[in-house]
């Protein structure tokens, strides 16, 4: 149990001292970096961690797959508890932030003022800063999830939880959920979700999250994914399900399941979800979509081969491709209010497999690389076994 010691306005002193997990470079074990003061500006408030759950993006990281500015503090996937407030801080609806409330909050930090912000491309911000991918300096030591507090800043978009939500379901509003919110909306656009037939390329968290809002919404969904076990998944949440290394004659081939959803109506594949990130993935899902379909693409989101893509195609299809990237605030709200309805009739909790001591980060992510469960959480609060 941490205390608040509120020294000034802007000064907080907190016991235990908050400590944060700082990795360094691909095979170095993480140091604990100790915080035992936090300034908080207006705008700002303090959250202590409940639970983090370890995205793909911080695998990548660590494994030495994509850049970072190192030391830093990873995580950026989590639920917690506000225990300290600078002036004026808000919830993303304006209300004003309460101490002990239970939150989850964006990615991204925004300006909100910049052309960009402005045309509510929020997480495009031009000085945007995202939690769990800035390097670690004075003043902003808490800026990940993977420690015991993070120190939200002005910009960010907070969403208040229900006490009921388990820490297990609400923890991946913050990346996998809102992300997958985002890319149903961009489908959405173009397409009407109740009773299209949707593709999704990729089980992973943000696919399978697809997969339940989209069936929701009225699609008929398809999860191309070559893990039975995710596959098996996708099925409990009601969804179609085919395996991209099936054998031509095999009864999980994409073209068979096709078919077998079609039947003998004259529905095509209206919307694409690529979440795998995957090159044959997104052949798959730019060559599925049929007239006037739309293709997500989410999953690409490191450097990749570079796909032939047939204009004509694309022009006689009447179809487009679109990129998601993060989200913003409204898809967060969205994010949140589906868990809240769906997390008692649907297996959400399931999807994180396994939980392990913030000091047994390290294990935790090599767990998480392993690709054995969806996702990996890391409590703060729990003790580290012997």
């Amino acid at each position: 149990m941490h205390t608040v010691d509120r020294r000034s306005e802007h000064d907080v002193i907190v016991k235990p001292s908050p400590v944060a997990m700082v990795w360094n470079e691909p095979g170095r074990p993480q140091d604990a970096l100790a915080v035992p003061g936090v300034h908080l500006c207006d705008g700002e408030a303090l959250v202590e961690v409940e639970l983090a759950t370890i995205c793909g993006s911080d695998i990548h990281t660590v494994l030495g797959h994509r850049p970072a500015r190192s030391p830093l503090v990873l995580g950026h996937e989590q639920v917690g508890r506000v225990i300290a407030l600078g002036a004026g801080a808000v919830r993303s609806d304006g209300t004003p932030l309460e101490l002990g409330d239970r939150v989850v909050w964006s990615v991204t930090v925004s300006c909100g003022t910049c052309d960009r912000c402005r045309r509510g491309l929020t997480q495009k911000c031009r000085t945007l800063a995202k939690y769990g991918h800035e390097r670690v300096h004075r003043g902003w030591e808490l800026s990940g999830g993977f420690a015991t507090h993070v120190q939200l800043r002005a910009g960010t978009s907070i969403v208040r939880i229900s006490e009921e939500l388990p820490a297990v379901v609400a923890a991946p509003a913050s990346c996998a959920t809102a992300t997958a919110v985002a890319a149903l909306a961009a489908a959405s656009a173009r397409v009407d979700l109740d009773g299209a037939l949707v593709l999704i390329t990729g089980g992973g968290m943000i696919g399978l999250t697809a997969a339940a809002l989209a069936l929701e919404a009225g699609a008929t969904v398809i999860v191309s994914e070559p893990d039975a076990s995710r596959r098996a998944f996708a099925r409990r949440l009601g969804a179609l399900s085919a395996d991209p290394r099936a054998r031509a004659d095999g009864s999980e081939r994409l073209e068979s399941v096709l078919a077998a959803a079609i039947g003998t109506d004259t529905r095509e594949v209206l919307v694409a979800i690529e979440a795998s990130g995957a090159a044959a993935g997104v052949r798959t899902a730019v060559a599925k979509v049929g007239v006037g379909g739309v293709v997500v693409l989410v999953g690409s989101v490191t450097s990749g081969s570079e796909l032939c893509i047939d204009p004509e195609s694309l022009v006689r299809r009447l179809a487009s491709i679109t990129g998601v990237h993060n989200y913003d605030a409204r898809h967060l709200e969205h994010a949140v209010a589906f868990l809240e309805r769906a997390w008692r009739t649907l297996p959400l909790d399931e999807l994180v497999g396994s939980t392990h001591a913030l000091a047994k980060l390290d294990h935790a992510l090599d767990e998480a690389a392993s690709g054995r469960h969806i996702r990996v959480g890391v409590a703060p609060g729990r003790r580290a076994a012997p």
